[in-house]
């Protein structure tokens, strides 16, 4: 894909289909992209809520589930995806970001054993569903899975923005708007994406094993309860998402006598190097 004057192109030529907003402001210059999901059904329905006046909010592009872009409005115009936000001392990101919405419902409920729905009233099956807990947070919640079609097209397009544009960070919502936004959350792969395109440590995670019987919490802490699935047995294969301090939010990856699509957090002491 390419970028011209300013608005997303196929390389044949031919423009990615446009739906203009009205919920824009002058002129951007933007310095940070940042990541959002829709907390909606689809992305037709998504991009006719952001096409209405009365919706008050708007991004630059959607990216559905199926890979398909619709663009909202040109890369050098605001839009009104961030809200009340912060970063580097920097206030009001919809004056310096380019923002991408991608369709995902969002946090979900679980209704009774493999049931889960979204506060739209739409169950979703258990394999569409990541079981995490939000690093604002202290307890898990059931999170919409991204797909795998969905999240290659973010990051073709994200390293043609960040590149075009010399952008300086690649952000979520709940980065800039702690406490008061939780998208795009635990189910996507930030830390990844941003180490891809920035060059960082995180774009390799790293996979290390457990020592001894470890117990795995919903926080950085012992007084996090400990999750279903604890204790880890020895050897158990993990993967690190993120630290605080000594401690490391990790996926289970392998050799749990337990849930294997379990991610919380666990004292880095007791972890090492695989063998």
């Amino acid at each position: 894909m390419k970028i011209l004057r300013h608005k997303l192109h196929q390389d044949d030529g031919e423009p990615v289909p446009i739906e203009r907003t009205p919920n824009r402001g002058g002129e951007l210059d933007p310095r940070f992209l940042v990541i959002h999901y829709t907390a909606g059904p689809n992305l037709d329905s998504s991009v006719r809520w952001l096409c209405r006046r009365e919706a008050r909010a708007s991004a630059h592009l959607c990216i559905g589930r199926d890979g398909r872009i619709v663009q909202l409005a040109p890369f050098n115009r605001v839009t009104w995806h961030a809200g009340i936000s912060r970063w580097n001392g920097i206030q009001g990101l919809n004056r310096h970001s380019i923002g991408i919405e991608l369709s995902n419902a969002g946090r979900l409920t679980q209704q009774g054993e493999g049931e889960w729905t979204s506060w739209f009233g739409r169950s979703y099956p258990e394999n569409e569903v990541t079981v995490a807990t939000h690093k604002h947070e202290a307890e898990p919640s059931g999170w919409h899975t991204f797909t795998p079609e969905q999240i290659e097209a973010t990051l073709e397009v994200s390293a043609l923005l960040v590149d075009h544009y010399e952008l300086d960070d690649v952000l979520g919502h709940d980065d800039i708007s702690p406490g008061r936004k939780a998208d795009p959350g635990p189910a996507f792969p930030l830390a990844s994406l941003r180490g891809r395109l920035l060059g960082r440590e995180e774009s390799e995670p790293k996979t290390l094993e457990t020592t001894t019987h470890l117990n795995i919490r919903t926080g950085p802490g012992t007084e996090f309860e400990r999750l279903e699935g604890s204790p880890l047995a020895p050897g158990v294969a993990v993967e690190v998402v993120e630290e605080a301090a000594e401690w490391r939010l990790v996926d289970v990856l392998s050799g749990n006598d337990g849930p294997s699509d379990l991610q919380g957090w666990v004292h880095g002491r007791f972890l090492r190097e695989g063998s």
